[in-house]
């Protein structure tokens, strides 16, 4: 068994849509990065291969790809756990939080968790999604921007530890 724990932060600006675990929420702002930016598929991927060592979505995912401009994270999670299959991983489960002060995410979770089990080829019950706000503290209380957090396991398939 693996733990891996990942984190991504990007800023809120205007023109961009709000994409959270692969849901689109309507908001007057979205998040940028050159994917999509959203920063709980980001958070749960670099969980993933942080737990199975091998390296991070940036290594894997460079932010000056052409190819990837604009790119589904939700995408790019099913490119990781085609990694953690070929490098004989499993996922047992994946637990994470967004924080965001507006909107609020609440109404979404449901979807956000069916989005990333079916990208990760799990059960949705192996996916947590939580959401919590900065309380009007630093950039995400003021509503600069969002972050995530996620910790995952991983089970060997091949007899690895």
């Amino acid at each position: 068994m693996r733990v891996g724990i990942g984190y991504d932060v990007h800023p809120l600006v205007e023109g961009r849509k709000l994409i959270i675990g692969g849901v689109e929420i309507p908001f007057g702002k979205g998040l940028s990065g050159h994917s999509d930016a959203d920063v709980l598929s980001h958070a749960i991927g670099d969980a993933l291969l942080g737990a199975a060592a091998l390296g991070n979505i940036g290594t894997h995912f460079p932010n000056d790809d052409p190819a990837l401009k604009n790119i589904s994270s939700l995408s790019l999670l099913k490119l990781v756990n085609d990694l953690l299959h070929k490098h004989q991983w499993q996922i047992v489960n994946i637990d994470s939080t967004v924080n965001l002060e507006n909107p609020k995410i609440a109404p979404h979770i449901d979807l956000m968790r069916k989005n990333l089990a079916g990208a990760l080829g799990v059960a949705t019950d192996r996916v947590s999604v939580k959401a919590t706000t900065g309380e009007g503290l630093g950039f995400i209380g003021r509503g600069d921007g969002a972050a995530a957090y996620a910790v995952a396991l991983l089970q060997s398939t091949g007899g690895g530890s």
